[in-house]
């Protein structure tokens, strides 16, 4: 199979350089200054066991691949906010023998959160969910980092909503075969991604106020994950437990400093670092506010998150900027003020 990596940044790149590295053939999709940075010199992916450069073929679209082949495996890797364009711009795509890539060809959503996978689904005949758990980082156009050992990371895998197949069993024994990537294929994919949905309400913090280090962060962040849990229990939608994530990824996707490649933030951070002027708290922090209206469950400290983590990229702020303090005392207020009305 060919892998498209629709999105070649921190994940896409991670994923599309460790499956280059184990003898797979690769086409990445980039754009701008990202899109210039690969063709020229390559995806420097800078990983624990040292630096690689891999020399792929890269497109900005569908357009330069011509017609798709039948075996061509399509992993949509941008944030949720991009993914109605990407879709628009592939669903459409040919393929050899007949059918569109719609219609024909298997889609992974390696995102953050479950809407992309709601979207793609409206799309797409044969669309696939991915847990993706694999800190990495790009900042700068044409390098990826990933920074985790002795595993890059843990994709749990399968068929959205549910179930499992052929084509996703053959998915994962690839992503495994590069001895860097575990992929448990699960009839239950959903499960563990409203888990990690969970953790990644973190994301907002982060990006508004930096690391989550200190006792106040954590306990804020503390706050904000039990909203959302209180909200998917209200809502019946079933997570795997803080238990049970732990005991499958035990060690193996632990964080390790990088020489040269300091890891400043995830996803969130990362958005606004490059100054991309969007941020994807509609559909972390915002997935729990939309159930918790659908539930009657009040989100007052994810609503001010959202809020405040998109203020931050249309505005331009730098990531970080708000201290922790204010932050807290904000979330003090949404709370008394849900309380009070």
């Amino acid at each position: 199979m060919r892998y498209i990596i629709i999105g070649a940044g921190a994940v896409g790149g991670a994923i599309g350089g460790r499956l280059a590295g184990s003898g797979h053939e690769v086409v990445l999709v980039a754009r701008g200054a990202h899109h210039a940075a690969l063709r020229d010199g390559g995806l420097r992916l800078k990983v624990p066991d040292g630096e690689f450069t891999y020399r792929l073929p890269v497109v900005d679209g569908p357009g330069p691949l011509g017609e798709l082949r039948a075996d061509d495996v399509l992993v949509l890797a941008v944030k949720t906010q991009d993914t109605e364009g990407a879709l628009d711009a592939w669903g459409p795509a040919l393929v050899a023998g007949g059918g569109t890539a719609a219609e024909r060809l298997p889609l992974l959503c390696a995102q953050n959160g479950v809407e992309g996978q709601r979207i793609a689904l409206r799309r797409f005949r044969r669309v696939y969910g991915v847990c993706v758990w694999l800190p990495s980082t790009f900042v700068e156009p044409g390098v990826v980092s990933a920074e985790a050992a002795p595993l890059t990371g843990m994709l749990h895998l399968g068929g959205y909503p549910h179930g499992t197949d052929e084509t996703i069993r053959l998915v994962a024994a690839d992503l495994e075969k590069s001895r860097f990537l575990e992929a448990p294929v699960v009839p239950d994919v959903t499960r563990w991604q409203y888990a990690k949905l969970l953790a990644n309400l973190a994301n907002a913090v982060e990006a508004v106020t930096g690391p989550v280090d200190s006792e106040e962060a954590i306990v804020l962040f503390g706050r904000v994950r039990a909203e959302g849990a209180a909200v998917l229990d209200a809502a019946g939608i079933p997570y795997a437990s803080d238990e049970e994530q732990r005991a499958m990824r035990g060690r193996k996707v632990d964080l390790v400093p990088l020489d040269g490649a300091p890891r400043g933030g995830g996803s969130s951070w990362q958005s606004l670092t490059r100054g991309t002027g969007t941020i994807e708290a509609d559909y972390l922090n915002g997935e729990i506010v939309l159930l918790g209206r659908l539930h009657g469950v009040p989100t007052p400290l994810n609503a001010l998150l959202q809020r405040l983590a998109n203020t931050f990229a249309r505005e331009g702020r730098a990531a970080g900027a708000m201290p922790v303090g204010e932050l807290v005392r904000l979330a003090d207020e949404a709370v008394a003020f849900v309380q009070e009305s």
